[in-house]
């Protein structure tokens, strides 16, 4: 009796592994770029648009991962890993991808993942009983067989399940896609890479081998999806140069930020002039200390456009973190103004003019993060200076509450919970960082409670 137990709890062990594929791991970090993210916002709106989403309410996220992968995993929100930007060829593969995730959050499939699950649950139960029955009979062969075979309906099951929603993704992705006036070809040659990928690793295409994967053979789907992209008005398309030009510039920045430096400087060598390349040797240098270095390339970047921010940015960054935080306020500032204080480069200015320890700029640190942490709540980085800041100025109250806002975020819920506390005991009763600070003393508490529910 008892193997039958454990032949059930290894299924139900491999049922999760399956469906936890399309949850995101909770100990991956999340990468944030002023450039990349405005990359991505517009290379999603169009797409968004044509799912019939609000633009605004739709975030892509990226994720610090070398895999090739893109998922959602509940509200409007579409993760992609770092790693298939790095393999994108060009925006629109990208965009073949948003598109087909954005399927995902239109057809409600996170939602309807826990249906598929119960489906197979209960092939797996009914199994379970008949098995049981069997055994109490004196069929112990017959109890293990019958459970062994439920097991096996039940996964492919739900692996089938998962498969429909897989195609049923691809299908409106190739809608918005055809909607917004943008062409598959890019989602075509994203399955390839795919597929290729499949074959290094040496996963069967038979029909056979479909019945054990999450998603369809990428070869079919590469077939099904080329008769529509090839029919629709948009085949020909060609993507927009400014949009291809800002991937290749975020593609190899992202490149020369997570990469050690001796591959970043093999990849784009000193030979390679283009902006680009400039870039990731940036980061290069730059992670490798040799400041001079990574400066002469923001130079040389600046040299052909002293107004874009984000050269600006760099720059100003890399004066920062080497330790001269003077000197990297006018670029800063510089940057805050281009952007209309665009909440990262924003707060990277704020943390410069905290750093100069001259108490002559904080109150310009505190307008700053003020600003900031208006328009993008969710920064832990920016509300952690802004505490700072209110610390130095004596402004304790506030400071607490700052540094509650932190830590919710940061999911440090006893801190912000003691920070709130303090913060709301000493602000103002009424004001609206009195209220703010109930708010977060209830969120906190919230959390402290499902946590010890779990």
């Amino acid at each position: 009796m008892a193997s039958l137990y454990r032949s059930l709890a290894r299924f139900l062990a491999l049922l999760l592994a399956v469906a936890l594929t399309a949850q995101p791991a909770m100990a991956q970090s999340v990468l944030r770029d002023a450039e990349t993210e405005a990359l991505l916002r517009d290379l999603a709106d169009p797409l968004v648009e044509a799912a019939g989403l609000e633009p605004g309410n739709v975030d892509i996220v990226l994720i610090s991962d070398p895999s090739i992968n893109a998922f959602v995993a509940g509200g409007q929100v579409v993760y992609i890993h770092s790693g298939l930007i790095n393999a994108a060829d060009n925006a629109n593969e990208v965009q073949g991808v948003i598109a087909h995730e954005l399927g995902h959050i239109t057809g409600g499939h996170v939602v309807s993942v826990g249906d598929g699950a119960r489906a197979a649950q209960n092939i797996s139960i009914l199994s379970l009983l008949i098995g049981i029955a069997a055994a109490a009979a004196g069929a112990g062969e017959a109890g293990m067989a019958a459970v062994m075979a439920g097991q096996r309906a039940a996964l492919g099951k739900y692996l089938a399940f998962s498969r429909v929603q897989e195609s049923a993704a691809d299908a409106a992705g190739a809608q918005y896609l055809s909607d917004a006036g943008i062409s598959g070809k890019g989602s075509l040659s994203f399955f390839g890479k795919l597929l290729n990928q499949e074959y290094r690793y040496g996963r069967s295409q038979s029909d056979e081998a479909q019945f054990n994967r999450t998603h369809p053979l990428s070869g079919d789907r590469i077939a099904r999806l080329r008769e529509v992209y090839e029919r629709d008005p948009a085949w020909d398309t060609p993507t927009d140069p400014q949009l291809q030009a800002r991937f290749e510039r975020v593609r190899a920045k992202l490149y020369g930020y997570l990469s050690e430096p001796v591959r970043t400087l093999k990849a784009f060598p000193v030979t390679d002039m283009g902006v680009p390349a400039r870039y990731a040797r940036a980061y290069a240098y730059h992670k490798d200390a040799r400041v001079d270095a990574a400066l002469a390339e923001a130079d040389a970047l600046l040299a052909l456009d002293p107004d874009d921010p984000y050269f600006l940015e760099l720059r100003g960054q890399v004066l920062l973190e080497s330790g001269r935080p003077a000197d990297a306020l006018p670029d800063l500032r510089r940057a805050t103004e281009l952007t209309t204080s665009e909440p990262l480069i924003a707060s990277m200015f704020g943390h410069a003019l905290i750093a100069t320890e001259d108490p002559a700029n904080y109150e310009e640190a505190e307008n700053v993060l003020r600003a900031a942490v208006v328009r993008d709540r969710l920064n832990p980085f920016a509300w952690y200076q802004l505490g700072v800041v209110y610390a130095a100025q004596g402004d304790m109250p506030r400071a607490h509450l700052a540094s509650a806002e932190q830590q919710v975020m940061t999911r440090r819920y006893v801190e912000a919970l003691r920070n709130a506390q303090r913060a709301e005991a000493d602000l103002p009763k009424g004001s609206a960082d009195w209220l703010r600070a109930q708010d977060v003393r209830l969120q906190a508490q919230a959390a402290l409670e499902r946590e010890r529910d779990d």
